[in-house]
């Protein structure tokens, strides 16, 4: 079995005895206990505004991780999965596993500095075809820089967009709640009766794009994302796979077509498939041969072999 709870216990604001959690957290661990610790702590210390829970999902981390953080932390939940099910497969493994109506999908290498919480509740419950909110999002150094203010959309042939506000300083000028096309990955808070209506992550994809096809498959069914500033949270980065790493760009390319395939429709999903492999990896492949990263245009190759391969 991949994993069953270990622990089930809710923090609730003012020290009230524990009750059905607002919200559920759910992080996904991955040799990083570290991080994860940080995470947690942060959630203890700061958040006070709604009840929730924590869910950690140990996806296959070379040590126990699940059964250390679960004797760090006795009030948290802590899953342990004996294979490594992916960034869906963990995220689904603790939605699985959740009390919450709402569920916020943390990664483990983000922390909270103030408690904006409640006003992300306030968002959803404002609109009811509004099924999921993502924060404002700053890199954790330096403190103070906007990573995500939200997305444009993706262009129909490249698949291309812009994230919003990206190295720019947290000055005040992203402070407007807007509808968005796509929730970020690593911070987003879903109504968990919207994800009872369309479905769970989809786990194809096992890391990257996955939340930019959920986005889609909840935009198809006639609900709203959102961007919300009054909640900030602090990611630290890429350290589960490293930027640039082999692991990286195999699921990078084979997952931007898959995305084509599985979001766009008639000729231009054709286009758009021909233009990843014969343009876009094909100057990836040309720049990483420069660079001597000879791993590296293995890994597009085999991402892109990988495509045609796989039961879509």
């Amino acid at each position: 079995m991949a994993g069953e709870i270990d622990q089930r216990s809710t923090v609730c604001p003012d020290n009230m005895a524990p009750i059905t959690p607002e919200i559920s957290v759910i992080t996904v661990d991955y040799n990083g206990l570290t991080d994860t610790c940080e995470l947690i702590d942060s959630l203890f210390k700061v958040i006070h505004s709604v009840s929730f829970e924590i869910i950690v999902v140990d996806n296959a981390s070379k040590l126990n991780e699940a059964e250390i953080l679960k004797n760090k932390y006795p009030q948290i939940i802590a899953l342990r999965s004996d294979v490594n099910l992916g960034f869906s497969g963990g995220n689904n493994l603790g939605i699985r596993n959740a009390h919450g109506a709402y569920l916020f999908f943390m990664n483990n290498d983000t922390f909270v500095r103030n408690d904006g919480f409640r006003s992300l509740i306030e968002a959803l419950e404002a609109k009811s075809t509004l099924a999921a909110v993502s924060p404002k999002i700053l890199f954790a150094e330096p403190g103070n820089t906007i990573q995500f203010a939200g997305y444009t959309p993706l262009s129909k042939i490249t698949l291309r967009n812009n994230i919003i506000g990206i190295h720019e300083k947290d000055d005040g000028r992203w402070n407007t709640a807007k509808s968005i096309p796509i929730v970020h990955g690593a911070a987003m808070l879903f109504k968990k009766s919207a994800i009872d209506i369309v479905g769970m992550m989809p786990e194809v994809y096992f890391l990257y794009y996955e939340e930019l096809d959920w986005s889609a498959a909840f935009l198809r069914a006639g609900f709203e994302l959102w961007y919300i500033p009054t909640c900030i949270i602090y990611h630290k980065g890429s350290k589960s796979t490293g930027m640039y790493s082999v692991l990286q760009i195999f699921y990078m390319t084979r997952n931007r077509m898959l995305y084509a395939w599985r979001n766009l429709n008639g000729l231009t999903k054709w286009i758009s498939v021909i233009y990843q492999m014969f343009v876009a990896n094909s100057k990836t492949c040309i720049v990483f041969l420069f660079k001597g990263k000879v791993k590296l245009v293995k890994a597009c190759i085999c991402g892109m072999n990988d495509f045609f391969k796989m039961d879509k």
